[in-house]
Order: C-alpha cells, then structure tokens, then sequence
C-alpha cells in the first residue's frame, strides 16, 4: 500500500454532500403562509405539512397519512384535526389515528402514529425543529429583533435555487461578488478585515464604500437613483449564524437570509431586509398606533431591490450547482478565507 498516495476523491469530505445538522431550528414558511389548510413543505427531504387549529396555532406533522402514506397536505383540516383525502381517516395535532370513517364495531382504532415536530411562531415565520425533541427547548430560534420594532421597515424575498445549501451561504459571506450587483447592491470596494470562529459561527469583518444612510426623507431616494449616490466608508459585518445568515452595513441596513434546505440539490430562503428609522426623532415622538401605521404601510418598501439581488445570485448559485454535477472532482480557486470558514463550519455541523 502507497502511504504516499494522495487521499482518494470517495474517503475526502465533499461540502456538496454534507447533510444538515437536524439540532437547529430551521425556517418553513411564512406565518402568513400557513392558514387552517394544510400547507406541505419538505425540509432536508422530510415532508411535512403545517396547518392552525382552531385555537390558530400553528401545528407540524410528517406529511404522511398513517393509512396508505398519502400526504395529508392533500386534505383538510377538521376542527384542530388533519383529515387525508383519501380515505377519511383523521389525525390529531400529536400524530394520533383518532377517526376512520368505516370502523366496525369490533374493529379498534389502529396505534399507528405519525411524527409530530416541535414548531414556533415568532417574527413573522414559521420555525421548525427537525432534530431531537428534547433539546428543542435548550436551543433558541435566531429570531428577527427588528421584525416588531417600530424603527425598522421589512421586506421579504423569496430564494429557490436548486442547488446545495453551502452555496447560498458561500454566496452571502462573500462580499467580493458585489460585482454582480451593481445596480442593486448598497456597497462597494468591500475588503474582508477580520474573521471570528466558534463551533456554531463565523463573523467575517468587512470594510465598504456605501451610499446606505438614511439620515433625511430624500435619502430613501438613493436606494432607487443611482445618480443621487454619495459614498462613504462604513463596516459591513456578515455572519453565519449557523444554519442561518445576518449582516449589517453602518447602522441602517440589517438584512437576514433564513435557510430551509431541501435536499442536496435545492434549497429554499427567506431574504429579509430592514431599512431603518433611527434618524428620524420626531417621527419616534408620534404615538405608538401611527408609527405601527407608518411601519406596516412601507412594509416591502425594497422589494424592487431584494428581488433584483436574488434574481441575479440565484442563476450563480445554480451555475456552481451544475457545474459540480459535471464534474464533482474539478475544484474550484477559491481566495476568500471567509469562504473556507464557511465550508469548515457546515463540516462541523454535519457530523455532530
């Protein structure tokens, strides 16, 4: 046996086949998206069908009937019961078989049962934890503190790319590919400073020119006229949070990408941007009722924006994505430290 020979390509660990780590709480839909029908969502290959009671909480089983395994999200939702399409047999918010339409008298109610998932409500989403029940209440949701603050206007954009996680979050610890972005992006010229590591994170310290300040009403108007731009040096910090993503830029930008992989070839996000209010003191002074107006009337206020960064990442990500599926052995330069702080940490993850 060669010790000298180089490890093969089947014993070296490859980014583009690492599995989630299941001990996190993960983002499946909008609160808005889950009413009382049901709504199926697949989170790393697990179906799942979400629906609100009759109390309008929201509740989370496999997608599978206990009968003939039929997806339940294909039925309707009975008081604070899912019903299967197929067949009539209802299931209970625990998983339970509770009703089979044509049971005989001498005939019991079958002991199959379901899997139930811990889920939460909080900032607008639904969050869900795939992993052990028992450490669902020891580790909390990343959670959106400006969701419900009265300083900050949210927009949300949708991410599908069939592509594996790690490139989405390649994609948006890299600041370098702001090239791509130069009709949306609020930044340029961003060179990386610093990188902070820990088992659960990876805080990568950026320096930008930005034309992001909103210090006066007409300053809104520069996320949508270029020629209005003025630059200016600020930090932009981006963070793996694992399994999710935040960055900041100065004090008035905060955006988050909230992850729900799919499989090892397509993952689903939620972008989340918050423009912030902090510069405008007479606009705190009014009363709690009209800022909560004013916050809900700009909400999506950026969309055009969002929308635009997305529309131009994901064609990107799923280029890489292909790419690999041609070849898995080819490699590419990468230059970023930041990048590969990104790969070492989803390698951690994945074999926990």
């Amino acid at each position: 046996m060669n010790l000298d020979a180089p490890t093969s390509a089947a014993r070296r660990f490859d980014i583009r086949q690492a599995g989630i780590n299941p001990n996190h709480w993960y983002v499946v839909a909008r609160s808005k998206e889950v009413t009382n029908a049901p709504l199926g969502v697949v989170l790393w290959q697990q179906g799942i069908v979400l629906y609100r009671d009759s109390q309008g909480q929201v509740q989370a089983l496999e997608d599978r009937c206990p009968h003939r395994f039929v997806k339940l999200s294909r039925g309707c939702v009975v008081g604070d019961e899912l019903e299967c399409a197929y067949h009539g047999w209802r299931v209970s918010a625990a998983g339970k078989c509770t009703l089979v339409p044509y049971l005989a008298e001498n005939q019991k109610l079958p002991s199959s049962q379901i899997r139930r998932y811990p889920v939460r409500e909080q900032d607008g989403f639904i969050w869900l934890f795939p992993g052990d029940r028992a450490l669902a209440e020891t580790i909390p949701p990343m959670g959106l503190p400006e969701w419900e603050h009265l300083n900050y206007i949210g927009t949300v954009s949708m991410i599908d790319a069939k592509a594996h996680f790690s490139y989405l979050i390649e994609n948006l610890m890299d600041m370098y590919h702001g090239h791509l972005h130069q009709d949306y992006q609020a930044w340029a010229s961003a060179e990386l400073e610093a990188i902070a590591e820990t088992e659960t994170r990876i805080d990568a310290h950026y320096t930008a020119q930005s034309y992001y300040r909103i210090d006066k009403i007409w300053s809104i108007a520069q996320l949508f006229f270029p020629k209005l731009r003025h630059l200016h040096p600020e930090p932009l910090d981006v963070s793996y949070v694992y399994p999710h993503w935040a960055a900041s830029l100065g004090e008035d930008f905060k955006i988050y990408c909230l992850f729900c992989p799919v499989d090892l070839t397509h993952t689903r996000a939620y972008l989340v941007h918050f423009t912030s209010l902090n510069a405008f003191p007479r606009l705190h002074q009014r009363s709690i009722p009209f800022r909560r107006f004013v916050k809900n009337r700009l909400f999506g206020s950026a969309q055009k924006l969002l929308d635009g960064l997305v529309n131009q990442d994901v064609p990107m990500i799923e280029d890489e994505q292909q790419a690999y599926l041609e070849n898995s052995e080819r490699r590419p330069h990468e230059l970023n430290q930041a990048l590969v702080s990104v790969q070492q940490l989803i390698r951690t993850q994945a074999e926990l």
